[in-house]
C-alpha cells in the first residue's frame, strides 16, 4: 500500500486499469458442451446443418473468445444450409450457457462457457413464384436449370445456377465481358414464395485480338503462336480459347500455362489476351522394372528432351532389357523418337522413328531395324490417331528356318481413352486400334495385320471399394501363309500381357518340328478388385487366350487358360505395385504356380 501511494497519479491510474484487464480477462482452456437440435427437419437436413456447424467441431479446450467467435460464424453456416435447401425464414438460436450468442459484446465475453446449445427452427419450405434470367441471346438454346422456375423448390443454388448458365450463354455467343447487373430477390413469407429476378449487362459482341507472353520459357515466340493456333480476329467462343490453352500444355514443355483476357476492350472491337508459361525442367529420366518367373527381369529406361530446338521439339530415347535370369537369352530394344508440334496444323504433329530391336523368344529369334516417319491428329483430350511409313529389314529364324523379310510398311493407329485413371482406373474404356498393311520387298509377302485392345472398367457402388474390370485382345494376319510372314507379326499367347498362369509366349500353333505363332489370336481377361484400405486392394483374376493357324480364331483354335489372386499397394504418384499369383487352369502346362511384379495394374 505504501508503494502504491508513492506512485504518481497516472502510473496509478495505468496500474489500476491493468489490474482491471488482468481480473476480467476469460479462462484460456475452456472445455464445453456442444448440442444441435432442429425441429421439425428431416434426418437429411438435419445432418447438413450439423456437418455445417463449426461449434460441433471445435478442439477441446478453446478459449472463450475462441468459443464466441465461433458461435457467432455459425450463424451464417446454417442459415446458408436452410436457404440452400429451400427454408428462407427460419430461426437460428445460439446460446451460451443460456445466453444468445449474437447479443454477447465481444469486448465483454464471459469468464467461463460450459454449454453452447443451438436449436434451428428451418419453417416452411420456399418455392419459386416467378423465376427469370434477362435478356438472354437465344432463349430457346439456353440450358437454365430446370431448378430455377415457377413452383420448383426454390434455394440460392437453383439461383446461383441460372445465373450462371446465363453468363455462359452470352459468353458462347461472343460477349465475353458480359457481367452480373443485378439480382431482383423477394420473398413473400405468407405464400412461402420466392420471386427472383436476374438481369444481365451482355456488353459488345467481341473478336479474339492480339495474343501476348509473358513468364519465362525458352520457347520461341512465333512457335507459341503457331502451336497455340489462336484465332485472332475469329469472333470469340471460350471453347476455341480452351483449345489454345490445351494445345501448349499437350506439348509437354510448360509445367503451366494460363490466358488471361485483358480488362477492357479495343476500340475496334477485340480484346486481348496474355499467356503466362513456366517451363518443366528440358531433360527427363525415368527408369521402370518388371519381374516375373517365367520371363526374369525386365528393365526398361527413357531420357527425353522436351524442348530440343526451341520449338517444344520432344526428343525421346527409349532402351528396354528383358529376359534378365530366364532361361531365354537377352532380349534389347533401342529406339529414337522425335516429335515435332503443329508442323502440318496446331492439332497435328509430325515424328520421326528410328528403332533397332534384338529378340529371343521362346519360339523365335529376330533382329530388326526399322525408320519411320509419320503425322499425328489430335482430335480431343482422350482421341488421337496417326499414320506412318517406313521401312522395315527382319532377321528372324524360326520352326520354318532362317529367313530375312523386307517390308514397306504403313502403320495406322487410333487410340481412345476414356478411363478416369490411365494408373488404376475405377470407371470408363479404353480402346486402341492398330492396322499395318505391309508391301513386301525381294520376295517378301504382301499382308496386312490388325489388332484390337479393349478394356472396360465399372466401380460396384459410389467410393470405388469394389471394381470390375475386363480386357479383350484381339490379333490378325490377312494374306501369307504362316511360313511366308515374319514372326515378329505372328501371334503368341501367355504370360503377363496375355494369360498368367502360363509361360510367356508358351501358346502356339502346332507345325511340324515345333510350334509357330498364329495368324488369329485372342485373349480375355477378368478381374475383381476391392479395397481392403485405403492403400491395399486385393485381386481375383481368370484369363484365357486363344490361338489359331487361320486369320480368325474358332472353337477348335489352341487356347488355354489360367486364374489366380492379385495384391495391390497403392503408392501416390505412380500408382499401384502389383503381385500376381497365377495357376494354369487348362492348357496342359505343367509350370505350376508363376508369380509377376510389377508397378501399375495388369491392365
Amino acid at each position: 500500500m505504501f508503494l502504491f501511494r508513492r506512485l504518481c497519479p497516472i502510473t496509478r491510474a495505468l496500474f489500476v486499469s491493468l489490474c482491471g484487464i488482468a481480473l476480467s480477462l476469460p479462462d484460456t482452456a475452456i472445455s464445453a458442451s456442444t448440442s444441435l437440435t432442429a425441429p421439425g427437419a428431416d434426418e437429411d437436413l438435419t445432418q447438413r446443418l450439423r456437418s455445417a456447424s463449426a461449434v460441433l467441431s471445435l478442439q477441446p479446450d478453446t478459449d472463450v473468445q475462441g468459443l464466441l467467435a465461433t458461435a457467432l460464424s455459425d450463424y451464417r453456416s446454417l442459415v446458408q444450409v436452410l436457404y440452400d435447401t429451400g427454408h428462407f425464414s427460419p430461426q437460428v438460436h445460439i446460446r451460451l450457457d443460456g445466453r444468445e450468442a449474437a447479443s454477447i459484446q465481444p469486448l465483454y465475453p464471459p469468464r467461463t462457457i460450459t454449454a453452447i446449445t443451438i436449436t434451428v427452427t428451418p419453417g416452411p419450405k420456399f418455392t419459386f413464384g416467378s423465376a427469370s434470367v434477362t435478356p438472354m441471346p437465344d432463349p430457346s438454346e439456353v440450358d437454365i436449370p430446370d431448378a430455377f422456375a415457377p413452383d420448383r423448390l426454390a434455394s440460392t443454388g437453383a439461383i446461383r445456377d441460372a445465373s450462371m448458365a446465363g453468363l455462359k450463354a452470352w459468353r458462347q455467343a461472343g460477349h465475353a465481358k458480359v457481367a452480373l447487373q443485378s439480382q431482383d430477390i423477394t420473398a413473400n413469407h405468407v405464400q412461402a414464395r420466392i420471386n427472383a429476378a436476374i438481369h444481365l449487362n451482355p456488353g459488345p459482341h467481341l473478336r479474339f485480338g492480339q495474343l501476348h507472353q509473358t513468364g519465362e520459357t525458352a520457347v520461341k515466340p512465333e512457335a507459341i503462336r503457331r502451336i497455340a493456333g489462336f484465332p485472332s480476329g475469329e469472333p470469340y467462343h471460350p471453347d476455341d480459347l480452351a483449345k489454345a490453352a490445351t494445345r501448349l500444355r499437350r506439348t509437354g514443355t510448360f509445367s503451366s500455362v494460363s490466358l488471361t483476357e485483358a480488362q477492357q476492350a479495343n476500340p475496334d472491337g477485340t480484346l486481348d489476351f496474355t499467356a503466362r508459361f513456366e517451363d518443366q525442367p528440358q531433360r527427363r529420366l525415368t527408369f521402370g522394372a518388371e519381374l516375373s518367373s517365367s520371363d526374369g527381369l525386365e528393365l526398361t529406361g527413357t531420357w527425353m528432351h522436351r524442348n530440343l530446338f526451341g520449338n517444344a521439339e520432344k526428343l525421346r530415347f527409349e532402351t528396354r532389357l528383358s529376359g534378365i535370369g530366364s532361361s531365354s537369352d537377352l532380349d534389347g530394344r533401342i529406339s529414337l523418337r522425335l516429335d515435332r508440334p503443329a508442323t502440318l496444323g496446331p492439332d497435328d504433329n509430325t515424328y520421326y522413328l528410328l528403332e533397332a530391336e534384338r529378340l529371343d523368344e521362346e519360339h523365335y529369334t529376330a533382329t530388326h531395324g526399322l525408320g519411320a516417319i509419320g503425322v499425328r491428329r489430335v482430335f480431343s483430350d482422350t482421341l488421337f490417331a496417326e499414320g506412318s511409313i517406313g521401312f522395315d529389314s527382319i532377321l528372324a529364324e524360326d520352326v520354318f528356318g532362317k529367313r530375312r523379310f523386307k517390308y514397306t510398311l504403313a502403320n495406322l493407329r487410333v487410340e481412345k481413352d476414356a478411363r478416369n485413371n490411365r494408373v488404376s482406373a475405377t470407371d470408363g474404356y479404353y480402346l486402341n486400334a492398330r492396322l499395318l498393311p505391309f508391301a513386301g520387298i525381294d520376295g517378301s509377302k504382301s499382308g496386312a495385320q490388325v489388332r484390337l485392345d479393349g478394356r472396360i472398367f465399372y466401380s460396384l457402388g459410389s467410393s470405388n471399394t469394389v471394381v470390375l474390370a475386363a480386357r479383350m485382345q484381339l490379333g490378325s494376319v490377312i494374306g501369307p501363309d504362316l511360313s511366308e510372314v515374319s514372326p515378329t507379326m505372328l501371334f503368341f499367347s501367355g504370360g503377363a500381357g496375355s494369360v498368367r498362369g502360363h509361360e510367356y509366349q508358351s501358346l502356339g500353333v502346332p507345325v511340324t518340328g515345333g510350334i509357330a505363332g498364329g495368324k488369329g489370336y485372342l485373349a480375355l481377361s477378368g478381374e475383381i478388385r476391392g479395397k481392403v484400405s485405403d492403400k491395399i486392394s486385393l485381386v481375383g483374376f481368370y484369363d484365357l487366350g486363344l490361338v489359331d493357324e487361320s486369320s480368325f480364331v474358332s472353337g477348335s483354335s489352341q487356347h488355354h487358360s489360367g486364374a489366380g489372386l492379385g495384391l495391390r499397394y497403392d503408392v501416390a504418384g505412380i500408382g499401384p505395385l502389383r503381385l500376381d499369383l497365377a495357376y494354369p487352369v487348362d492348357g496342359g502346362s505343367s509350370d505350376g504356380l508363376q508369380f509377376y511384379i510389377g508397378i501399375g495394374q495388369a491392365f
